[in-house]
């Protein structure tokens, strides 16, 4: 015999999830004759429908051969209502009655049951309904039941932490818990347990998903007057976030097709047509002319909207209706085959996935680009207006993260129950588990000091064997290299004042659909970007900590590029907000900390991680006269600054210094190393005076060039950190830095170099002037400066950082449990 246990019909009414309760919608919308059809047809010998505490739909088959009736019971712990279902099989209305008496005190119930003789089995144990669950109450389960259950519909880890524990649970076992919570065993042989498996469906796409077979008999009343006498096994294909979505999207549409009459629609939308074949089973056979005339209506209506590419409205229904039609018609193969005799679950819930996904696409990609010209036109209404709408299509992505939700709760809880009976287990959930940390950045494969570090960051957690994946977005494409996870922008926005940076739209679903197949139990961003935002839903919707690198002065750069005090304090407010939501900020400096503690931010959030440097890469071994080719007089001074050319660096006091200086100094050349929107006007600036314009350089090179060089100037003060003063020093140059912003921290004053004022070329001018007038002073502030440097390796700084994330993520782990 092959048995669905648990199967809902439409007399299961009230949904315990929002997005149905929001639509006034039940919780099923399925008739039971379409269950009993649905069941037979893909291979079930029984048929049995288990409502919510009512037996009405599984009377309504009870007339039809080989069925039996059952309920889901919801009942209750006395001493702190903590809510737990149990399957009561092959009862009679009678027995329903007692039940629903008895059903508020477990034990009561389950006393009942025994004394009935009535087969009963804990239904998805491990699922917290009323949030109450723990695994003292798990406990008090096995000393109550025999039989659990493997859920369909709910997260297989649960299904297989359940069956690891009654592997090997024993006699020992019973008589622990029973003495530890002064509790009597229920049945004979109490540590003999069984697994029963039951789809679990609300919608009708999964009946069946996991089913029980029986082997030894074809009679009904031989197993139930005797179960123990006859071998089950449990057959399931486990569910994902991505079923129990699909599971919610069937709900809804099944509800809308019925309250709107929404079948007229479907030989005549295509739209409609593809909801109707996705989101719902239709047992009845199609007539052949019936599909050749869906196919020559799907052909005219792909033709028709061929010609029709009119640009969308702003309108959000009107802009689903567009996006989404003309993807279907752009991809045939999204629309799912009529023949389920396969049971392809998997292949329908991810083509939906992909529909969903796609679809969410197009549409976000228009309300971003409409938020960024808004944004970057300071039209402040139509800003408010544009995020009003798009708000819109958060709901209808809502039963994607529901389910993510829904499956990442009750993590922690079958970690606990795993490493409370199985000896051997790294992982609990008390904070101790290895950290497993999702890296989010924007800037990954860009020319700046935060990307080259996080790129060291990934050789250091490969070379210690650290949990660490970068995730990134950009025009790159997916990535082959390990610890990095390149995904495909939605679309990019690039920004007038500052043509060399592009903002990339991530795909959102895609991204937590990664992270929590790949099971990260930190999340961290390095920008409040859209790929920061992203990190944040995505650890609000799988309930896991987050941390935030500020190393950006994003406010300050808003106020130099647009010359806008007012976007200044908008760009302010938004960083506050977002820095706020984190469990913990990670300052590159302290003078990057107090700033932060001064706009508002809780100094006890904040904390300053080191940062080291390669010192085997950057080093004054390198000196191999990499300029002699370059500039007509390798014997001058070489002054080198590297990084961004932009006007945020401040180069434009470089610029007016060096000239001031030359004329008493000829000796003198001033090397830039980078790229950057202010290039140009720069080289125009310099085209009668000695400077060299490398452009970007890297490896070896770059390492060359620093050694080979006598004095890095860095007059920038919007740095948070300033990865390059590191670089300069560790090659055994000294560095001229100003008061403002981290690089200043990284040096010391009057030993590795000198720290001028911010925005003064008279200061400027003056530390040069002292430099370049002393050679032995430059040698000895170089010698000093590898010296300094060496005792801030990367590797140690890695170790020191990843020791941060760990305690860190104990300690959120403990608060959020707590």
């Amino acid at each position: 015999m092959r048995i669905d246990f648990h199967v809902h019909s439409k007399y299961s009414k009230r949904p315990s999830q929002w997005i149905l309760q929001k639509i006034g919608c039940p919780e099923s919308f399925t008739e039971p004759n379409q269950i009993y059809q649905i069941a037979k047809y893909r291979g079930m010998s029984h048929v049995t429908i288990s409502d919510h505490n009512i037996i009405d739909g599984a009377l309504e088959i009870a007339h039809l051969p080989n069925t039996f009736i059952s309920e889901e019971v919801t009942t209750y712990f006395p001493e702190d209502q903590c809510k737990v279902h149990v399957l009561a099989l092959k009862i009679s209305e009678a027995h329903h009655e007692e039940i629903q008496k008895l059903r508020s005190n477990i034990y009561d119930l389950i006393d009942f049951l025994n004394q009935e003789s009535i087969l009963h089995i804990a239904a998805h144990p491990l699922y917290m309904l009323n949030n109450k669950l723990t695994p003292e109450h798990f406990e008090k389960m096995l000393l109550l039941f025999k039989n659990f259950e493997q859920n369909g519909a709910r997260n297989h880890r649960e299904n297989q932490c359940i069956e690891n524990v009654l592997n090997i649970f024993d006699k020992t076992d019973i008589e622990r818990l029973s003495n530890k919570h002064d509790l009597a065993p229920r049945g004979v042989k109490p540590w003999k347990k069984n697994l029963y498996g039951g789809s679990d469906d609300h919608s009708s796409l999964n009946i069946t998903r996991s089913h029980t077979e029986i082997i030894g008999t074809e009679s009904l009343e031989m197993f139930f007057a005797d179960p123990e006498c006859f071998q089950t096994k449990v057959h399931i294909q486990p569910a994902t976030p991505q079923t129990m979505a699909h599971n919610l999207y069937g709900i809804a549409f099944q509800f809308y097709r019925n309250k709107f009459g929404l079948d007229r629609y479907t030989d005549k939308d295509v739209l409609v047509r593809f909801l109707d074949r996705s989101l719902r089973i239709d047992m009845r056979k199609e007539k052949e002319s019936s599909k050749l005339m869906q196919k020559l209506f799907f052909i005219w209506n792909y033709r028709k909207n061929k010609k029709d590419e009119k640009k969308a409205s702003a309108s959000l229904p009107d802009l689903i209706q567009h996006e989404t039609t003309r993807l279907i018609n752009d991809n045939p193969d999204l629309f799912p085959k009529s023949d389920e005799k396969e049971n392809n679950f998997y292949g329908r819930e991810k083509k939906w996935f992909e529909f969903v996904n796609h679809a969410a696409n197009r549409v976000g990609l228009h309300f971003a680009d409409h938020l960024m010209d808004h944004l970057s036109g300071a039209n402040v209404f139509n800003l408010f207006h544009t995020i009003g709408a798009a708000g819109g299509l958060y709901t209808l992505l809502a039963p994607y993260f529901v389910a993510f939700n829904l499956y990442s709760k009750d993590r922690d809880l079958s970690a606990g129950i795993t490493s409370r009976f199985m000896d051997n287990q790294p992982e609990t959930s008390n904070g101790k588990k290895p950290v497993r940390l999702a890296h989010f950045t924007d800037t990954f494969y860009e020319v700046n000091g935060v990307a080259l570090t996080l790129q060291q960051h990934v050789k250091m957690a490969l070379k210690n064997s650290k949990h660490l994946t970068v995730i990134t977005c950009g025009e790159k494409g997916h990535s082959t290299d390990q610890g990095i996870e390149n995904f495909k922008p939605v679309g990019v926005y690039e920004l007038p004042e500052y043509e060399a940076q592009k903002i990339f739209y991530p795909p959102l679903l895609e991204m937590l659909s990664y992270c929590y197949e790949n099971q990260f139990n930190q999340i961290h961003s390095a920008t409040p970007g859209p790929i920061g935002l992203a990190a944040l839903a995505i650890s609000r919707i799988l309930k896991l900590p987050i941390s935030g690198t500020y190393h950006t002065s994003i406010p300050q750069y808003a106020q130099i590029l647009t010359g806008d005090d007012a976007i200044e304090d908008v760009s302010w407010r938004y960083i506050l907000w977002y820095y706020d939501q984190m469990d913990t900020i990670y300052a590159p400096s302290q003078s990057t900390k107090d700033e932060l503690v001064e706009k508002g931010i809780s100094r006890e959030k904040i904390k300053v991680y080191p940062r080291g440097i390669d010192i085997d890469n950057f080093t004054p071994a390198k000196r191999n006269g990499y300029f002699a080719n370059k500039i007509e007089d390798p014997n001058r001074l070489k002054i080198i600054y590297v990084g961004r050319v932009s006007k945020e660096k401040n180069l434009h006091i470089l610029a007016n210094v060096f000239k001031w200086l030359s004329k008493s100094h000829e000796h003198l050349h001033l090397i830039v190393v980078g790229d950057g929107p202010y290039l140009a006007e720069m080289q125009q600036t310099m085209v009668d005076f000695p400077c060299l314009f490398t452009g970007y350089l890297q490896g070896d090179n770059l390492a060359s060039a620093y050694a080979s060089s006598d004095l890095f100037v860095f007059p920038s003060t919007t740095d948070t950190f300033g990865n390059v003063v590191l670089e300069a020093q560790a090659s055994g140059i000294p560095v001229i830095v100003t008061d403002q912003g981290g690089p200043s921290e990284n040096m010391i004053p009057e030993e590795t170099g000198f720290r001028v004022k911010g925005n003064s070329e008279r200061s400027l001018h003056d530390a040069l002037k002292k430099m370049v007038a002393n050679p032995d002073l430059i040698r000895q502030m170089g010698k000093a400066a590898r010296e300094y440097m060496e005792k801030r390796s990367f590797e140690t700084a890695f170790m020191k950082s990843w020791q941060m994330y760990k305690e860190g993520n104990a300690q959120n782990i403990i608060e959020k449990a707590s």
